[in-house]
């Protein structure tokens, strides 16, 4: 049985899980309502910023086309791999780097340079030796994401608590246990924290690889709504992205709470 404080403690933290949930939905419903409203009264450019409502009526038409689906699965499966190569390849690359000191010191600079490196222009570079297909898309979106992932998954191996290691070691503890004993569990938030910034830069990856070579996708009915001037299918696409980023962040955010259960 729990204590009376302890109830009163439990029913605060409902609460205040409650009202940061109802904020966030209210936010939106107030900018939806906001954008309605201006486009309605012609307060903005409905050609530039299109309305909820074409938004809508878009999303209807790309349905009764039998397109929406078929470009939401394209970016969704260009996205999902794209997000488990970069998360596992960077982990296990930083884990790597974190047992060998000595690659980890030569391989560091260059890491820095090849983040500071503007993506986009190899782009071309990526199309002719992949193809202008999928792999291209998801190269690009790897070249965007994994080396984030390598760089703040090290950081946070090499920043763990050097007195737990000293202990452990004090032990006999092997270098495999002390990483699974000790490195990843300690780092179960930072790996979280870099799940949620890759799906971002996942994103951006994709949809950058989709304006220069995919034909299909949501990046593809960005691209082409802009040469048309259609800003209406612009602004569904952008939508459409923000509700898959949201549903992914998300996905993220449920594994985070199962993984605290657990600890």
């Amino acid at each position: 049985m729990y204590s009376k404080e302890h109830k009163e403690y439990l029913k605060k933290i409902k609460l205040n899980n409650f009202l940061i949930k109802f904020t966030q939905l209210l936010i939106i419903v107030l900018i939806i309502s906001i954008w309605q409203f201006a486009a309605d009264h012609e307060l903005i450019n409905t050609f530039i910023s299109s309305s909820p409502k074409s938004i809508v009526n878009t999303i209807i038409n790309l349905y009764k086309d039998n397109t929406l689906f078929h470009h939401l699965w394209i970016t969704f499966y260009e996205v999902i791999i794209s997000f488990l190569i970069a998360t596992i390849g960077g982990i296990l690359i930083a884990t790597i780097l974190w047992r060998f000191k000595f690659i980890s010191k030569v391989i560091d600079p260059y890491l820095t340079i090849l983040n500071s490196l503007p993506k986009v222009s190899l782009g071309p570079i990526i199309i002719i030796l992949a193809g202008a297909g999928t792999k291209s898309i998801i190269i690009m979106a790897l070249f965007i994401s994994i080396i984030i992932t390598i760089i703040n998954v090290h950081q946070a191996f090499t920043s763990t608590d050097e007195n737990k290691i000293r202990l452990l070691k004090s032990f006999n503890a092997k270098p495999h246990q002390i990483f699974f004993k000790l490195i990843l569990p300690s780092n179960y938030p930072n790996l979280i924290n870099v799940c949620k910034v890759n799906i971002g830069l996942v994103f951006i990856g994709v949809i950058m690889g989709e304006f220069l070579v995919s034909k299909a996708g949501i990046g593809y009915l960005i691209m082409y709504g802009s040469q048309v001037f259609n800003l209406n299918l612009v602004m569904t696409g952008v939508i459409l992205l923000a509700i898959m980023a949201s549903l992914m962040y998300y996905l993220i955010v449920f594994i985070e709470k199962k993984l605290t259960k657990k600890q």
